[in-house]
């Protein structure tokens, strides 16, 4: 555990056209264990109601893991450790699940809103990915960028039904509807998978206001170029508001280093420091 460092930043930005930021990141470096986690939520739902759904699945996710390392969790096996971290996420989102609909339950102008998430977590070497929605999760290391999660979308399922092609997907009218999303129903299906991390690497999330602009290899050039490496989430925002910024855009970029020296260019207060206000609300000229 000793020789595993952990790094993280995160960014949310209104984008170009919108009026309101329905993106809300979380993210957090524990300062003495090996432990960092980073939350995206992208609402949806009209005027205040989205960005109220995505504030409360990235707020319970984040109460919810910020709680975790206790005395308890740290007299566990590697393997009980495990197991308690995917239940606390699947929790997590049951309750910001839960929590969605008692509030347009008692809001009608929540009545359609809803969020997308993914929340990925990193605990020694072992990282767990979770995601409903199109909210994605990456991972670079040496050997290239690896996607983690599959878009929960109409696309998505029509390219897997060999129907169109990623090409035609990402030029697609619907490449924005979604199938899964949290506050929709009593019953929410979140895809979670888990990795051991053998090397040093990037974690790299991001709402769809990115991926709109930027494809997979776009990606993986400025995340195997850009140092350092945490600063990848100024420039992710900027290229994707320079190319036309319809949405909101938030990334959260996390380093895994088990090896002396690597992104030694990571300023220090970045390992730790929880995200302000501002981080997550500003508009890019204000940056």
């Amino acid at each position: 555990m000793e020789a595993i460092r952990l790094a993280v930043n995160g960014r949310t930005d209104i984008g170009r056209v919108r009026e309101e930021n329905e993106d809300c990141i979380r993210w957090h470096g524990d300062p003495e264990q090996p432990f960092s986690y980073i939350v995206i939520a992208d609402g949806m739902g009209g005027y205040s109601g989205g960005a109220t759904a995505s504030r409360i699945a990235a707020d319970t996710l984040d109460r919810q893991l910020a709680l975790l390392p206790d005395g308890i969790f740290l007299s566990c096996s590697p393997d009980q450790q495990q197991l308690m971290l995917r239940a606390t996420l699947i929790d997590a989102i049951d309750i910001a699940n839960r929590e969605i609909l008692e509030t347009k339950g008692t809001h009608p102008q929540f009545s359609q809103m809803g969020t997308t998430l993914v929340a990925g977590v990193i605990w020694g070497d072992f990282l767990i990915v979770a995601h409903i929605g199109d909210s994605r999760a990456y991972l670079w290391n040496n050997y290239g960028l690896q996607r983690l999660t599959r878009d929960h979308s109409v696309v998505q399922e029509m390219m897997d039904q060999g129907k169109i092609t990623e090409q035609q997907a990402q030029e697609s009218n619907i490449r924005n509807h979604i199938t899964r999303a949290l506050g929709v129903s009593e019953q929410v299906e979140p895809t979670i998978n888990s990795w051991t991390l053998t090397e040093s690497a990037l974690l790299f999330l991001c709402s769809d206001g990115l991926t709109e602009y930027l494809d997979d290899h776009t990606i993986e050039r400025v995340l195997a170029t850009h140092r350092p490496a945490l600063e990848c989430v100024y420039r992710f925002i900027d290229d994707a508001n320079q190319l036309g910024g319809r949405d909101n855009i938030s990334a959260g970029i996390m380093e895994f280093s088990n090896t002396p020296g690597d992104f030694a260019e990571t300023s220090p207060e970045a390992i730790t420091r929880k995200p302000k206000k501002d981080d997550i609300t500003v508009r890019k000229e204000q940056r």
